[in-house]
Formats: C-alpha cells, sequence, structure tokens
C-alpha cells in the first residue's frame, strides 16, 4: 500500500511518501516540504500567532491535495515541539481539523524519542546490540537507549537548534559570551539526564539522526546525500568540537556556504554544533553513525505495525483513509 506521513515541526512541514506493506522495507516514493518555521510564529507567551494558523491551515490543505494526487491510501500526521508548546495549539489544530478529514496527532517529546528509537533499530537491527539513539530537532532535543524496539529510557530537553538559537544569540555571528552562556546551558540540562540514560549499560552502537547532525556530518566530510542512504557516514567528537569553533566565528551567510548547510538552516547551525558537543561530551561518545531513518519512518513502521493484515483504516468520502482522529498517546 502507499502510506503518507505528515510531519508538522518547528521548522518544517514535510509530508512524505511511502510504499509500504507489513514485513517490508517501505521505499520513499515522494517527499513534499514547506519551510514553515512555526515557533517564529510563537507570540506573547507562547501563543501561535493568527498568521502561522492560518498558514499551517493552507499548509495542511495542501498536502492533503498532494497526497490523494500521490495515491496515499493512508495518512498519519503529528505535530511536535512548536504545536505541543502552544498555549493555544489545541485550539489551531481544532480549527484545522474541522475543514478536513485529518487529524493531527500531538505527540509528547518522550514519543518522539521512542518512535524515532524505533525507525533506527529497525534501520540498523538487532546485531547493534544497545542503541543509543540522539536527535536533534527545531525545538527540542531527544536521547533514547536500550536493546530492544522500545528503548529502557526516552527523554526529551527543551535544546533544539532553532529555539536556541532564539534564545540565546542576539547577533551574527553571536558574541563569545553568548556562545558561552549557551554552552553552560546545554550542558547543565543534558548532564541531569546521563545518569538515566546510561543506567542500563554503555551502548554498543551510537547513532545520530535529523537534519542538524546530517548537516554537521557532512561538514566534517561525511558523504553527500546524491550518494544513497547505505553510504556510511560518521561524526567524531574531535571533528565536530573543531567545528563547532569554526561555526561560532562564521556569519549565517558564511555557514550557508558549507557543503549540506542550507540558507534556511544555516543561523541555527551553530546551536545545533554546541548541543551535539555537549551530548557527544558528556554521554560519552566519541563516534556517532548517521542514520536515514528518523521520526517519520517511526511512525509509518508503527502505523504498519498495527493495521490488521496490512489494511488501510476506513477511508474517507474522497478515498484517503486518515490516522489520529484521537489525540496520540504512547505507542
Amino acid at each position: 500500500m502507499r502510506l503518507g506521513v505528515l510531519d508538522v515541526g518547528s521548522n518544517t512541514v514535510h509530508l512524505l511518501v511511502m510504499d509500504a506493506h507489513q514485513g517490508a522495507r517501505p521505499i520513499p516514493a515522494f517527499s513534499h516540504k514547506e519551510e514553515l518555521r512555526l515557533a517564529e510564529h510563537l507570540v506573547d507567551g507562547n501563543r501561535l500567532s493568527e498568521e502561522g494558523a492560518a498558514r499551517l491551515s493552507a499548509t495542511v490543505a495542501d498536502a492533503l491535495r498532494i497526497a490523494e494526487d500521490k495515491g496515499v491510501e493512508d495518512l498519519v500526521a503529528f505535530a511536535t515541539s512548536a504545536v505541543r508548546e502552544a498555549v493555544n495549539g489545541e485550539d489551531v489544530l481544532s480549527r484545522i481539523e474541522s475543514g478536513t478529514p485529518l487529524g493531527i496527532q500531538v505527540l509528547s517529546g518522550d514519543d518522539e524519542a521512542r518512535l524515532t528509537f524505533l525507525a533506527v533499530r529497525r534501520w540498523f537491527g538487532w546485531s547493534s546490540g544497545r542503541l543509543l539513539v540522539v536527535d536533534i530537532g527545531g525545538g527540542s532535543l531527544e536521547i533514547a537507549s536500550g536493546i530492544d524496539e522500545e528503548p529502557d529510557v526516552a527523554v526529551s530537553l527543551p535544546l533544539g537548534a532553532g529555539r536556541l538559537t532564539r534564545d540565546f544569540f542576539t547577533s551574527d555571528p553571536p558574541a563569545p559570551e553568548e556562545v558561552r552562556l549557551l554552552r553552560r546551558h546545554a550542558r547543565a540540562e543534558i548532564a541531569r539526564q546521563v545518569g538515566a540514560v546510561t543506567r542500563y549499560g554503555r551502548a554498543d552502537h551510537a547513532v545520530a539522526t535529523s537534519k542538524t547532525f546530517r548537516q554537521l556530518a557532512r561538514i566534517a566530510g561525511a558523504a553527500s546525500s546524491n550518494e544513497g542512504p547505505y553510504v556510511r557516514r560518521t561524526l567524531s567528537h574531535g571533528a565536530l568540537s573543531e567545528w563547532t569553533t569554526r561555526l561560532a566565528a562564521m556569519p549565517a551567510a558564511e555557514r550557508s556556504k558549507l557543503p549540506g548547510v542550507s540558507v534556511g538552516r544555516a543561523p541555527q547551525l551553530l546551536a545545533g554544533a554546541v548541543v551535539a558537543d555537549a551530548a557527544m561530551d558528556l554521554l560519552g561518545v566519541p563516534t556517532l553513525e548517521l542514520c536515514p531513518w528518523a521520526l517519520r519512518e517511526g511512525m509509518i513502521l508503527r502505523r504498519l505495525d498495527v493495521l490488521p493484515g496490512g489494511r488501510p483504516g476506513a477511508s474517507d468520502r474522497r478515498g484517503l483513509a486518515v490516522s489520529g482522529e484521537q489525540r496520540y498517546e504512547s505507542p
């Protein structure tokens, strides 16, 4: 069947279409992204602005039309930290849902970590032993560790690259004191969770997902995305530390000229590097391997797991089966 997942993130709204059935590897068929930057539309004490809500509604409607055009049989939609933390997030989603057949699930940070962990486990398999998975998004940092498909521990921290850039940096490039304050803040937040993450044992395989880590690995010498998903890509802590220092001295326009760094993501790459450096150091990880699967693939895999006989759910009158009418609870 053809499945779709709509990811309403802090930076982008991403529709991913995959051909999949139970017991098989999902194959990407189509991808559509809209750089909405919802987190920048939070005003007046974390309220999503009318402009942000209107843009989100229009973007979701466009994604639904594209999903139908691409023959999607079953569509799952979810929102992460920007909507989760907006004081009017539920109201905005209710307004969107009233005009469409789609329900948008609001994921908790811990469930983001669990579903990302599931995707990484399925990609690398049981031979990886105890997995440690680290993911940096626009609004939050997720860390999970375990030996099964369900992690022993899943942690979400408000250390997303976009959030920290807005909260800590006032100039481009930021002043050294601002970088130092961010570094201290990130390390204090992560250090509080190290004991919980490592109490079950040292990881056999440490893995990173997310655009932030892919860009950091790319500027540190990893293969480009054009070489395909099966090329092994790694990021060493030594190389990351060196690049964190270099990024701190670069304005965003200069960062955007680095290999694999987009103009839209360049401003927040330094904050992402500071968090990544802190996580690798405090968790004792000398090298991370990049995984091409992450949260969206985890949602697809979990959806496949619960479909009876691999059949999509009940279709709406236009033929598109939609999921997520109820708010998300731990899978």
